[in-house]
């Protein structure tokens, strides 16, 4: 076992020397599970300084720790980034200890399945602020620094259902479309700022996400989850638009085809979408 652990730190170690990530500085919110720690841990194994945020501290921890014992760098900042002042509180806390970042992942994020209706109101407040209100007041927190080292790489985790709007989600599909929209319309503003804004398009992914949409009050299971895929699957995909930087990308590639559903089909899913829900 001793030899298995050695075996990876060195296989760690000599991709992080080669690696043209390392040394930059990410934040990655909604770090403590999910997407936001299999990215946090791609990035540390790439060389990057990772700033982990998110409520739960001891999962934040537990993340953190495994990125160090692979070599890597890693903080933990505790923030409920539904709350304004935990989001400006983690700026200033990250500017103070690293003069801003490179890389900036908005990835935290809620959701809920079930007829609109019986949403109660207290989830869709806490869904805007997390899914879109937190998405851009960081984003232009940290925008201007990234503007005046002329280097940055704003990703923004968003989903299939923002070109999909589905019975059941439609906060949600509301709060996605908007993120793909604003990351669209920045990708365009920053074009020859060397800085870049991307937006990552998964189908279902197989998080923590399911239970707790299901588990949220009046909120029902989720029926996608049991076409989800990895959440490390995601990471890779998020490592590879740093590489090489493009406004969109569905992970895995054939989601590409999901807006065309919408396009092609809507009409049948209208008629179907009522009974999916039931």
């Amino acid at each position: 076992m001793l030899k298995t652990v050695n075996t990876l730190q060195k296989v760690v170690l000599e991709s992080l020397g080669k690696s043209p990530l390392r040394g930059q500085v990410a934040l990655v919110t909604g770090a403590s599970s999910g997407i936001g720690a299999a990215t946090a841990i791609r990035l540390g194994r790439e060389g990057l300084q990772v700033i982990l945020a998110a409520r739960r501290r001891e999962r934040l921890e537990q993340v953190a720790e495994q990125i160090i014992q692979e070599g890597g760098r890693a903080q933990v900042i505790i923030a409920d980034l539904e709350q304004v002042e935990e989001r400006q509180a983690l700026v200033d806390q990250v500017n103070a200890d690293y003069g801003g970042v490179d890389v900036l992942v908005n990835n935290a994020g809620l959701g809920w399945y079930g007829y609109y209706s019986e949403m109660p109101m207290q989830i869709v407040h806490e869904m805007v602020a997390v899914n879109v209100a937190a998405v851009t007041e960081l984003t232009r927190l940290f925008l201007p620094g990234m503007r005046s080292r002329r280097r940055g790489h704003i990703i923004n985790i968003s989903s299939i259902a923002g070109s999909l709007p589905n019975q059941g989600i439609a906060i949600y599909s509301a709060s996605k479309a908007f993120v793909d929209a604003f990351t669209t319309a920045l990708f365009r503003e920053l074009k020859g700022s060397r800085v870049y804004a991307s937006v990552v398009r998964p189908g279902p992914v197989r998080t923590e996400f399911f239970p707790a949409a299901a588990g949220r009050e009046a909120g029902k299971p989720v029926p996608a989850e049991r076409f989800a895929i990895s959440a490390e699957s995601v990471a890779d995909g998020i490592c590879s638009l740093l590489r090489r930087p493009r406004r969109v990308i569905y992970i895995p590639w054939t989601m590409r085809l999901a807006p065309w559903v919408e396009v092609l089909f809507s009409g049948v899913i209208d008629q179907l979408g009522p009974l999916l829900l039931r």
